[in-house]
């Protein structure tokens, strides 16, 4: 009887967790989806085709708030010392900062879902640059991946109807940036054991990115604003907006990433990816040819491919880690979901 209780109460907790698990899941598809489609509306059709300023407000909001919460004890602070943070933060900040205002610009060019199928390029992306710098070991079955889907995005843009190569150009940019900073994540703060909880996180980096950011916004967007001749208007609430579901979104990533498997962000990304390419055809009359989602379709069995061999490889040597679960490994390769 006293058995029967206890397995009760186990499965009660199961439940009662892999709920919250999902919990962040959906909070995280839904947050990732909401900024994105803000970002798009601002930028394309709120008269603010300003990139670099939305990022700066996003930065600016996110550093304010990862302040207030840290100064008013709410978050525990972790000291880190000035060569430590111009080794390890700053390099990954400049690409941080490259990737948002990169990702952002493409907006302007591109629609959602044609950003979406272009992003199934990452795992290649990552894998090519995970080998040069020495975080990924090259494999041929690997390389066949990255070529199927390379072939798959390559029949996509061939199918796109409203190509705009300035706007691939700069997603593709993104891609790469955002590429070098995750290996740099594992070679820089994985190596030196530095761990930083979501606030701090945004309270050492989004200041960075916000300085690095202020470069290009002087010599390429700024003059275009003090132009009398350029129309633009401040939507300041849709700003507000998206600036806070953006510091939500990065709170919910950190969330997440404690505590689910990379099986499981790589299914949540899928379903993300198609939901964002839904919304873009509902909300903004994204023209989608059929030829396009075949080429998607085919990056995309190349994807799930790539990651299932990944989570082949981790679970390996599990028989030797008991208390591990098989499918918890680092989000480093996996994180082709990126906001």
């Amino acid at each position: 009887m006293a058995m029967n209780e206890q397995e009760k109460h186990t499965n009660r907790e199961f439940y009662i967790q892999g709920a919250i698990t999902y919990g962040y899941i959906s909070l995280w598809v839904f947050l990732s989806a909401i900024v994105i489609m803000l970002n798009k509306y601002v930028l394309a059709y709120a008269a603010f085709p300003f990139p670099i300023a939305l990022t700066l407000t996003h930065m600016a909001f996110c550093s304010g708030l990862a302040f207030l919460l840290i100064k008013a004890g709410l978050v525990e602070a972790v000291h880190m010392d000035t060569p430590t943070y111009i080794k390890t933060i700053v390099p990954i900040a400049a690409l941080f900062s490259g990737t948002l205002w990169l990702g952002n610009a493409a907006y302007l060019y591109l629609s959602v879902a044609f950003i979406q199928m272009l992003k199934a390029t990452m795992p290649v992306t990552v894998f090519t640059v995970g080998v040069f710098m020495g975080t990924e070991k090259y494999s041929g079955m690997y390389a066949l991946n990255m070529v199927v889907v390379a072939i798959g995005v390559a029949t996509a843009s061939y199918g796109e109807l409203n190509f705009n190569l300035v706007g691939v150009l700069f997603q593709g940019g993104s891609i790469v940036t955002e590429s070098f900073r995750l290996c740099l994540i594992q070679l820089l703060l994985q190596a030196r054991g530095i761990k930083l909880n979501p606030v701090t996180t945004l309270y050492y980096i989004a200041p960075a990115c916000f300085g690095f950011l202020c470069f290009p916004f002087t010599f390429i967007e700024l003059p275009k604003m003090l132009n009398p001749e350029t129309e633009w208007r401040i939507p300041g609430g849709w700003l507000l907006l998206s600036a806070f579901t953006a510091f939500a979104l990065n709170m919910s990533v950190f969330m997440l990433i404690g505590r689910s498997s990379a099986l499981t962000m790589n299914v949540a990304g899928v379903i993300k990816d198609w939901l964002l390419i839904l919304l873009s055809v509902m909300l903004y009359r994204s023209p989608v040819a059929t030829l396009q989602l075949c080429g998607y379709g085919v990056a995309f069995a190349g994807v799930c491919w790539y990651n299932y061999q990944k989570l082949q490889g981790v679970r390996a040597p599990a028989p030797s880690r008991s208390s591990s679960d098989p499918e918890k490994t680092s989000l480093l390769h996996e994180k082709s979901q990126s906001a």
